[in-house]
């Protein structure tokens, strides 16, 4: 099979083949050509305009012929679903707004030689130490993956309608989640590659390629960034249709609602997008919308600790959880446990353990009495302290595992405690401050932490009760840069640059050298 990016390497190679994610290998008589990540499929003579694909040695399917069933699509949504799961509980993006911020910090290494070492993980060591590179981003996959995920939306939106065996109620769902996987993935790509909204007074700065088509025998077109202005109009869009269609069955028929988006899902993704924009009013409307309608309410107090605790069910306000993938004895193959895991074999004295765990600087937010400090399981582990009479010698230091992510927890996208700090901060920008104190006294009052008594320095509040509610879900350091806060990271940063000042342009990654190399019309972010 001939790839025209020479650059892509065999990991990339395989990951492509799965167009549909149908587990399926392409046929000779396909060529891809990516573009920004873009996948552009480019179909060779002899086949006409049929796009074959094949499953198993010498059984070949065509894309026309496999989305031309409702059970075709389905397959190529669960496919999507699982891509997006990949996605985001990768290493990078996964962990990336809690490293960064200052959430996490390093367990010491297991190994002999180096037992009690402390270092970087080298998976995320460019992007800790602001020196991701583009000609070798830790991000790379993560681009690449966004735009395979998008395109194959794509696909099954450009193929739906024409579906004979799907109801058009079928229809409209199926088009509700893709269009609802579509926003959500533009707007991952946009916390990550471009600067927060308010960066320009007009949001005219450097947004994404926003990918609504795929392009199938014809000219090839070089798409450029749009503004980050038109970026959230795309995303608005997609998710405001998305909203429209929803109805009460998810597009598989099968498992539980909050592995898949479903219309207070998407709306939940709105107010976030929305929280983004400063657009309050609108922020305001979908977490207040979630909150009132949903049919969740919080986890209770008495329940909180143990819910999160609970190995094979989402807390009970979850909106949206990304299972983990499982294998054919219905086991979880890989998941979050991965980077956040602990086993403490008592029989046996021991403790295994994954890299990632508390900073102190976290640790040090929470009061005595708050519920949530339960949420950590404390280890004394040695680490290694420096050579003494030719000796390593080592000390006992304690490390803070956290229990949201144990055994088969999925990636947390949104739940509703969420929403109230949203619709929190609405109420502080549009200056309804007993409000804004009342739903921040809400998730204290929950966890059990002392209660705002007036209104004084409640955008402080807020961020702070973010940082400590939805600790390790993927906030902090977006929160940080949309609130133009410098970035402090003191008890557990192994980085270079530990502390950066806003505004930087090192506050964003570069866009991955062989897509600019690709795409001549694809411009570079400042700095790299």
């Amino acid at each position: 099979m001939e790839f025209v990016n020479s650059a892509l390497n065999t990991h990339r190679q395989e990951q492509f083949l799965l167009v549909l994610t149908l587990n399926f290998k392409l046929m000779k008589q396909l060529k891809y050509i990516f573009l920004n990540g873009l996948v552009l499929i480019i179909v060779f003579s002899t086949c006409g305009c049929s796009d074959f694909l094949e499953q198993e040695p010498g059984a070949q399917v065509s894309i026309n012929e496999q989305l031309s069933s409702k059970a075709g699509v389905q397959e190529a949504l669960t496919g999507i679903y699982k891509d997006i799961e990949g996605l985001v509980r990768s290493a990078n993006f996964g962990l990336y707004a809690d490293y960064q911020g200052g959430n996490l910090t390093f367990t010491p290494s297991q190994a002999n030689s180096i037992k009690g070492e402390i270092s970087t993980p080298n998976q995320i060591e460019n992007t800790y130490n602001f020196q991701d590179q583009s000609n070798n981003s830790d991000f790379s996959s993560f681009y690449n993956n966004s735009y395979d995920i998008i395109n194959q939306v794509n696909l099954i939106l450009e193929f739906i309608n024409e579906v004979p065996d799907a109801s058009q109620t079928e229809k409209n769902q199926i088009i509700a989640e893709a269009l609802s996987i579509r926003g959500y993935t533009h707007f991952l790509l946009s916390l990550i590659y471009c600067q927060n909204y308010d960066f320009t007074n007009d949001a005219s700065h450097l947004g994404i390629v926003y990918n609504t088509k795929t392009l199938t025998n014809g000219e090839i077109n070089y798409p450029s960034r749009e503004t980050l202005s038109n970026t959230y109009k795309f995303i608005e869009t997609d998710l405001l249709e998305a909203i429209e269609l929803y109805t009460p069955e998810n597009a598989l028929g099968k498992g539980p609602a909050t592995s898949y988006f479903t219309e207070y899902a998407t709306k939940a993704l709105l107010a976030r997008v929305y929280l983004y924009k400063n657009d309050w009013d609108n922020a305001f409307k979908m977490a207040n919308d979630v909150i009132s309608n949903s049919g969740k309410i919080l986890t209770p107090k008495s329940e909180y600790i143990s819910e999160w605790k609970e190995p094979n069910a989402p807390l009970s306000e979850m909106l949206l959880e990304f299972s983990p993938p499982r294998d054919n004895e219905d086991d979880v193959s890989a998941g979050m446990y991965q980077y956040y895991g602990y086993f403490y074999d008592a029989k046996e004295n021991t403790l295994q353990y994954s890299r990632y765990v508390s900073s102190q600087d976290l640790l040090n937010l929470f009061e005595p009495d708050d519920l949530r400090i339960q949420l950590f399981q404390s280890f004394d582990i040695e680490t290694f302290s420096g050579m003494v009479n030719g000796e390593r010698d080592y000390d006992d230091l304690p490390y803070y595992f956290t229990n949201k992510y144990q055994d088969n927890a999925g990636y947390i996208a949104f739940r509703l405690s969420e929403m109230y700090l949203i619709r929190a901060e609405a109420y502080l920008n549009n200056e309804k401050f007993e409000e804004a104190k009342n739903d921040i006294n809400t998730i204290r009052s929950r966890a059990n932490a002392s209660l705002l008594e007036n209104t004084n320095n409640l955008e402080d509040a807020i961020l702070l009760e973010r940082r400590k509610e939805l600790c390790f879900e993927g906030h902090l350091f977006f929160d940080l840069r949309r609130n133009h806060k410098d970035i402090i990271r003191n008890q557990g940063c192994y980085s270079t640059v530990c502390n950066l000042s806003y505004p930087s342009p090192k506050l964003i990654l570069p866009i991955p050298l062989n897509n600019l190399n690709l795409n001549s019309n694809l411009k570079q972010n400042e700095s790299y």
